[in-house]
């Protein structure tokens, strides 16, 4: 079905694949593993022909589709055999409501309306978002995005489908559901997929192969359960730097808080305390407004009804805001650019170790590549090193997990637990179960009715 020979693939000087040789049999399930900034995403964009067709990079080697060479055949007609739903989805969705993004490619096959009205039933229930299907797309949380953009994909019926860290903002019951949805359509339809992932563990039972891309090179190839073992053991369950929980002093105080967008409420009478010092997380299923609550803490959307009340002598302290999708945060040219902008706004950059900063985010390498050719996972660790530069009173890390492997993934935590000691308050939003036991030493529930319940 796929099939790549040599495939080096350059962006400037920067060599990000290096020979990689790779056949994908019609039907098979194969899992894509490796680092952050290893050229997984680059290898989708490869297998579809957007490389170089409309990513500018400089190609050697030859990838065929379905018998066709993707570097002489028009995206467009690739796109009749195989989908692929980028990592972040919001740049794939522009349609008004689910319901029209979903019917969209269908539309454009000049399907009858009645077909177009059951393919896109039949991937509303595969994906279990039947209820999302009248909801305007920009009022999606990032995890019912991730879900509609790979709906939409379904719904082209292809024959083959590439899926770019699909579970990244899925709650667990979402990853469940779409790890069910696809051996449904492996086993049933024969679909080839393709899955690149950070969190393999949900889906190494249903695929039939693991490969390892690492550096831009296929260094393991295997049994998905045996590779994934090899390649990237169990790690410790708790970090030695985490924080215990201390009685202390409250920092700020969310009190019957009603936040939405326009007439849609998302977010209704919630009420938790944040101490100072500590190092809460906050969890919930996908939609119950855990982002909401992140922009009213940090005061990008003023509360409906309720207030958030500051226990800091009567002004509101620095808040710094990892945002889900780093680029909605990064804005300046450079890595190193971007991680001394707030300092340097601020009056601050004497008291900046840039050096140190970009260390402990692996970014050193980096500091003078543009903040736009790094993959998202490098762009996530430049937009937290950014944060974390105007030293905040409360750092709030909205689901940090995009794009990154776990190694990467816990230096960077690990950094943050260090700044928790020494007395940083830290909220950190995640469906990553494997975070919050690691590093929090309190966790609250979102539950969809806006009631946050102390889980620990």
């Amino acid at each position: 079905m796929i099939e790549a020979r040599g495939l080096h693939v350059r962006y400037g000087q920067t060599h990000v694949l290096r020979g990689v040789d790779l056949s994908i049999p019609r039907g098979e399930f194969l899992l894509i593993g490796g680092p952050s900034g290893g050229g997984k995403s680059t290898l989708a964009h490869a297998l579809m022909g957007l490389i170089p067709q409309t990513v500018p990079a400089r190609v050697e080697g030859r990838v065929t589709v379905a018998g066709l060479d993707v570097a002489r055949v028009p995206v467009a007609q690739i796109a009749t055999h195989m989908g692929l739903v980028f990592q972040n989805p919001a740049t794939q969705l522009f349609n008004g409501t689910v319901g029209q993004e979903i019917a969209f490619g269908p539309h454009n096959l000049g399907l009858p309306e009645v077909a177009v009205d059951r393919r896109v039933g039949q991937a509303l229930e595969a994906l279990g978002i039947e209820h999302l299907r009248d909801r305007p797309v920009r009022r999606l949380s990032g995890g019912e995005q991730q879900r509609v953009a790979i709906a939409a994909a379904l719904a082209m019926r292809p024959a083959a489908l590439i899926l770019d860290e699909p579970t990244a903002n899925l709650d667990d019951a979402a990853v469940g559901c779409l790890a069910q949805a696809l051996r449904r359509l492996h086993r049933r339809e024969g679909l080839t997929l393709i899955v690149i992932e950070h969190r393999l563990r949900s889906l190494v039972d249903y695929a039939d192969r693991l490969i390892w891309l690492e550096a831009g090179r296929v260094v393991a190839d295997g049994a998905p359960g045996e590779t994934l073992s090899r390649m990237a053991p169990s790690p410790a369950d708790r970090s030695p730097d985490s924080a215990p929980s201390v009685a202390a002093p409250p920092l700020v105080a969310v009190e019957g808080v009603t936040a939405g967008y326009g007439r849609r409420v998302v977010l209704e009478t919630c009420s938790l305390t944040l101490r100072r010092g500590e190092f809460g997380a906050l969890v919930g299923p996908n939609g119950a407004g855990k982002t909401t609550l992140a922009l009213a803490l940090s005061g990008l959307l003023r509360p409906q009804r309720g207030r958030i009340r500051w226990h800091t002598n009567g002004h509101r302290p620095r808040v710094g805001l990892l945002q889900q999708n780093a680029l909605h945060q990064l804005v300046c040219d450079t890595v190193e650019q971007e991680v001394t902008f707030g300092p340097r706004n601020l009056g601050k950059d004497d008291d900046l170790d840039a050096e140190a900063l970009l260390a402990q985010a692996d970014l050193l390498a980096l500091r003078h590549r543009s903040t736009q050719a790094l993959s998202v996972g490098q762009q996530q660790r430049v937009a937290l090193a950014a944060t974390l530069a105007t030293i905040p009173s409360l750092l709030i890390l909205d689901e940090p997990t995009a794009g990154q492997d776990w190694a990467h993934l816990t230096r960077v935590m690990d950094g943050v637990a260090r700044l928790n000691r020494a007395g940083q308050t830290v909220l950190l939003i995640t469906h990553e179960r494997r975070l919050v036991e690691r590093y929090a030493s309190r966790v609250w529930r979102l539950e969809g009715d806006g009631r946050c319940v102390s889980v620990s």
